[in-house]
C-alpha cells in the first residue's frame, strides 16, 4: 500500500512537471528522474524547491511599481546614441529582459581590488548633499561594513536622507548588529528585503530561498557604485577559510546612474509603499568623454528572460577574444554551449574560476563541466589565492558586462540581480587587465589532469552535473 501511494504521488508530481510552462526540457527531465528514483525525498524536494512561488500580492505590487517608474526613467534623445553594429543584438536582448535603453555619456572607474575600494565609497558618502541609497546582499559588521555605517550616520547628521536595504538572509547577522541599530537610531531608514518570517508556514505560500543579491549605491542621483563586492572586508569574517574574497567594484557617473536609481527605487517602493518616483525626474549630468552603458536587472517576479539570455547573446557576438570570470559555474545548456561553440570556432576563450569554492556541491557540479569546456578549446584557469568572487565578461576588448549575477541557475531564476553592460571607453581594457592579474595568479587545467581524477571524483562530479539544471 505504501509503495502504491508513493508511486501515485510520484506520478502526479511528474505530471505537474510535464505540464508546467516555460521549463527547459533538461529541467523537466532532471526533476522527473529525481522524483522517480529517490523515494519521497524527490517529491518533497520538488514541492519545496521545484517551483518559484511568490505571494500574488507582492508580485502585483512589484509589477505596479515597475509600470509607474517605467514612464519616468526613459532617457532624453541626446543620451541615446546609435551603438556599434556588433552590440545591437546584446543591447536589444538586455532591453527585452530589463526594459532599459543603452545610454551614452557615462564614466566608469574600476576601483582597487583591496579594501581601499570601500574607502572610496565612504568618501563619496561623506560628500553627499541630498540622499544616499544603498542595497547590499551581504553587509558585515567588520571594518569596512562599520565604516560605511558610520559614514551613513554622519550623512544623516548633515541632513542627508539615507535609505539602506539589506537582504534578510545574506545580512542576517548585520540586521541584529549594533551598527544597524545605531543607523536606525541616528535616523537612517533601514529595511530588510525578503524577511524569512515563519519558515514552516511561509513554505506554503512562497519559496523561502529567494534572495535580493544586488549591490547598488546611488548618491545624489549623480554617482553610483556597483559590482560583485558586498559591504565587507576582503577577509570576509563569516567564511574566513576561503578568504580573501576577490571582487570588482565600480564608481559610475552619467545617465546610467538613473537606471541604477530606478532599480533601487523599485525595490524600496515595493518593500515600503513609499512613493519616491519624483527622484527619477532628475537627470544625472553627462560625463564626457563617455561610454555607452545599460543596466539589466532581473528577478523571480518578472520572468521576461534571464541574465543567461543576455550573457549568451553577448558570447555569440565575440569575434576574436572572450574572457569570463565567475565564482560559480552551474549554467543552463544554452550558456555552456555558447561558450564551447565560441572556443570551437577559433575565438580565444579564457575562463577563470576559483580553485576552491565555498560550496562543495557547487564546486563538484562545476567540475562536471570542465572536460567539455577544455575539450572544446577553452583555456580554463583555476585561481588559488582566495575565493575569486568577481563576475566579469569581456568581449574583443570593446565590450564588458559585470555585476552581481553568477553563472548559475540561482542567479538566473531565484535571485534579484543587477548587471551592467559597457561599450567603448577605458573600462573594458581595465577589466581585461584586472582579469589578466587573475590569470597570472592562476594555473591552467588540461585534459590530462581531468582524466587523472579518481573514479569517485569523476562519478560525483558528472552525477551532479546531470542535476545542474535544477541546482
Amino acid at each position: 500500500m505504501l509503495a502504491f501511494t508513493h508511486y501515485a504521488a510520484a506520478l502526479l508530481v511528474s505530471a505537474r512537471v510535464l505540464l508546467r510552462p516555460r521549463l527547459e526540457p533538461t529541467v523537466r527531465l532532471s526533476w522527473i528522474l529525481i522524483i522517480e528514483l529517490v523515494p519521497l525525498v524527490g517529491i518533497l524536494a520538488y514541492i519545496l524547491f521545484g517551483e518559484i512561488r511568490m505571494r500574488s500580492a507582492e508580485v502585483s505590487t512589484m509589477a505596479s511599481v515597475r509600470r509607474f517608474l517605467s514612464g519616468l526613467w526613459q532617457p532624453s534623445p541626446e543620451q541615446v546614441r546609435n551603438p556599434p553594429v556588433f552590440a545591437a543584438p546584446i543591447i536589444a536582448a538586455n532591453r527585452a529582459i530589463g526594459g532599459f535603453e543603452a545610454v551614452a555619456g557615462n564614466r566608469a572607474t574600476l576601483l582597487p581590488e583591496d579594501d581601499s575600494a570601500i574607502a572610496d565609497l565612504v568618501t563619496a558618502i561623506d560628500q553627499a548633499r541630498e540622499h544616499v541609497h544603498m542595497l547590499f546582499y551581504i553587509w558585515l559588521d567588520d571594518v569596512s561594513g562599520r565604516s560605511v555605517a558610520e559614514a551613513a550616520i554622519r550623512a544623516v547628521g548633515r541632513g542627508v536622507k539615507v535609505r539602506a536595504v539589506i537582504d534578510a538572509y545574506g545580512s542576517r547577522a548585520f540586521g541584529r548588529s549594533d551598527a544597524w541599530a545605531q543607523m536606525k537610531a541616528a535616523g537612517c531608514e533601514c529595511i530588510e528585503a525578503l524577511p524569512l518570517g515563519m519558515p514552516v508556514i511561509g513554505l506554503l505560500f512562497q519559496r523561502m530561498d529567494l534572495r535580493n543579491h544586488r549591490k547598488i549605491v546611488v548618491i545624489d542621483h549623480e554617482i553610483g557604485f556597483t559590482g560583485s563586492r558586498n559591504c565587507s572586508d576582503m577577509a570576509f569574517a563569516v567564511k574566513p577559510r576561503f578568504a580573501p574574497w576577490i571582487d570588482v567594484f565600480l564608481r559610475i557617473e552619467g545617465p546610467v546612474v538613473r537606471q541604477m536609481q530606478a532599480i533601487f527605487l523599485q525595490d524600496w517602493m515595493s518593500y515600503t509603499g513609499e512613493d519616491l518616483g519624483d527622484i527619477l525626474r532628475m537627470s544625472p549630468p553627462v560625463a564626457a568623454p563617455g561610454e555607452i552603458a545599460q543596466v539589466v536587472a532581473t528577478g523571480p517576479d518578472n520572468r521576461h528572460g534571464s541574465l543567461s539570455d543576455s550573457m549568451t547573446t553577448m558570447i555569440y557576438a565575440a569575434r576574436s577574444r572572450l574572457t569570463i570570470t565567475t565564482p560559480y559555474y552551474v549554467p543552463g545548456s544554452a550558456l555552456d554551449s555558447a561558450i564551447r561553440t565560441a572556443a570551437r570556432s577559433g575565438i580565444d576563450v579564457t575562463m577563470i574560476l576559483p580553485a576552491r569554492n565555498d560550496s562543495l556541491v557547487v564546486q563538484a557540479t562545476s567540475e562536471g563541466f570542465y572536460y567539455g569546456l577544455v575539450a572544446a578549446g577553452v583555456k580554463l584557469m583555476l585561481f588559488p589565492g582566495g575565493l575569486l568572487h568577481a563576475k566579469i565578461i569581456t568581449v574583443d576588448g570593446c565590450m564588458a558586462m559585470l555585476g552581481s549575477a553568477n553563472m548559475d541557475r540561482r542567479s538566473f531564476e531565484l535571485n534579484y540581480e543587477m548587471n551592467m553592460l559597457f561599450l567603448g571607453g577605458d573600462l573594458t581594457e581595465a577589466l581585461d587587465q584586472r582579469q589578466q592579474t587573475y590569470i597570472d595568479r592562476a594555473h591552467p587545467v588540461d585534459l590530462e589532469e581531468i582524466r587523472d581524477w579518481s573514479v569517485w571524483k569523476r562519478l560525483r562530479n558528472n552525477l551532479l552535473a546531470l542535476a545542474a539544471p535544477i541546482l
